[in-house]
Parts: structure tokens; C-alpha cells; sequence
């Protein structure tokens, strides 16, 4: 049986047009489902970025949450004075971190000096900038930038000072400070906003800082030989600052704050 040219003249044509339809339909197919992932993506990236924005926490504090059932750990002994308030508050982080928060001023009003000691965990990120964070927590609406203001020492070793850049010696000024400790891990850090002149804050965050104590190591036996260790070194406060009466310098025996 013999083919017919004129049949083969006339469906070559056709099915040569067909396959060119449908690899033209299939290449703006592709670029339509590429165009909608490229848009998918964008889309993606803004809502992150909004997210992000619109769930930012205090510096410090992102991640962390209240934990109101957890007990005190530490305590800071001291004779404060009637218009004096302290508070306790303990925050945790999901990856193991607490952090311990002092705050001592007047009732209903903006804090004069906070203490905390943050026991890090896996969320703890070394390279993070810490004079930021203390920046923004001894002065929440400003955005000024921190300085060193020398060192000082304390049961706990040498501790880091800071100030509010530009701020002279004489100003009454905000003065912060810090210290890490590698074993056990272990970060000290606050400010204070009380006291007359440079000398008498810095006499003023030593004494805070000797009077810090631990009320409870739970299965940390390193922490409690920490303590152990300062409690050997802590100073006398007595009589500081050429008989200043600080807030945090009281010269009558201290009582111990926190419950036990």
C-alpha cells in the first residue's frame, strides 16, 4: 500500500504548527509560575520584615517572658530609706537564659538605679553590642550613646563603667555599669542615677554590687562557689564617700532583702 504525498504535504505543516504552540504555551507557562514565585518570595520577605517590626521587644528583653512563679535567687542587702522601693522581677528565655532585675525609687515613679544578673543560655549571644542595651535601659526614650567612665572595684572582681557620651565629670548624670564572668556564666550589669558627682556613683555601684548575695544556687554548685569566693573580698561601705548618707550606703547593719 502506498502512501499519499499529498497527505503527508498536508499534516506535516499542522503538527509542525502544534508543537510550536505548545512549547510557546509551556515557556509562558514556566515564566507565569517563575513571575508568581518571584512575587511569592517578595511578598514573603515584606512580611517579615513588617512582623518584625511590628513585634519588637525592649533590647535585653526580646524573648525573655515574666516568670512570676520562679523564686528569687539573689537579694541585695541594704538600709534604704522610707521613699525607697525595691522590686524583684525574673525573666526567662525559652533556650535556658534567667534574668534576675533589681529596681530601687520612689513609688509610681521612673526607677534611680537597676541591677541585674543574667545567667545566659543558649540564646546568648557574645558579640552582641552591651553598651546598647544599657544605653537604651538607663534611658528608654533617648538615643544617646555610651562611653567608659574608668573601672572600679568590687567582690566580684574589676567592673566596667559607662556614661552617656560627652556627660562631664561633674554632671549629674546616669552612670553605668558592667561584668561578665566566664565560669560560671555570669553577667552583672545596671546603672544607677542617684548621687552627687562622679566619685559618690561610683562609690555608690560598688557598695551595690558587695551587697549583692545569693539566696539560692539550686544545682549550680559553681555559682555558689562564686559567691563563696566574693563574699571573702566584699568591702565596707561604712563610712564611703566621706560619710555620705547614699541611699545605698547606709552605715547601720544592713537587713537582708528577698525572702529566703
Amino acid at each position: 500500500m502506498q502512501s499519499n504525498p499529498e497527505y503527508h504535504a498536508r499534516i506535516h505543516p499542522a503538527l509542525t504548527s502544534f508543537a510550536d504552540e505548545c512549547i510557546a504555551t509551556l515557556a509562558r507557562l514556566i515564566a507565569y509560575v517563575g513571575a508568581l514565585a518571584l512575587l511569592g518570595i517578595v511578598g514573603l520577605h515584606f512580611w517579615e520584615q513588617l512582623s518584625a517590626t511590628a513585634d519588637v521587644e525592649p533590647v535585653g528583653k526580646a524573648g525573655f517572658s515574666a516568670a512570676s512563679r520562679s523564686r528569687p535567687q539573689f537579694a541585695v542587702s541594704s538600709l534604704d530609706p522610707p521613699e525607697k522601693s525595691e522590686t524583684y522581677e525574673i525573666f526567662r528565655h525559652p533556650q535556658g537564659g534567667r534574668k534576675d532585675i533589681f529596681h530601687w525609687g520612689p513609688p509610681d515613679e521612673k526607677p534611680v538605679a537597676e541591677l541585674e544578673i543574667y545567667r545566659p543560655g543558649g540564646e546568648f549571644n557574645a558579640a552582641a553590642p552591651l553598651g546598647a542595651e544599657i544605653a537604651i535601659r538607663m534611658d528608654p526614650d533617648g538615643r544617646r550613646e555610651l562611653e567608659s567612665a574608668g573601672v572600679i572595684d568590687s567582690k566580684f572582681g574589676a567592673v566596667t563603667l559607662l556614661r552617656f557620651t560627652g556627660t562631664p565629670d561633674g554632671a549629674k548624670s546616669c552612670l553605668g555599669f558592667f561584668k561578665r564572668i566566664d565560669d560560671p556564666a555570669l553577667q552583672i550589669s545596671g546603672w544607677l542615677c542617684q548621687s552627687s558627682g562622679l566619685p559618690a556613683r561610683r562609690v555608690a555601684i560598688g557598695c551595690m554590687l558587695n551587697r549583692l548575695t545569693l539566696l539560692a544556687s539550686g544545682n549550680e554548685p559553681r555559682l555558689a562557689e562564686l559567691f563563696a569566693r566574693a563574699e571573702l573580698k566584699r568591702g565596707n561601705c561604712a563610712g564611703a564617700a566621706g560619710g555620705s548618707t547614699d541611699w545605698v550606703m547606709g552605715t547601720e547593719n544592713p537587713r537582708l532583702r528577698g525572702p529566703l
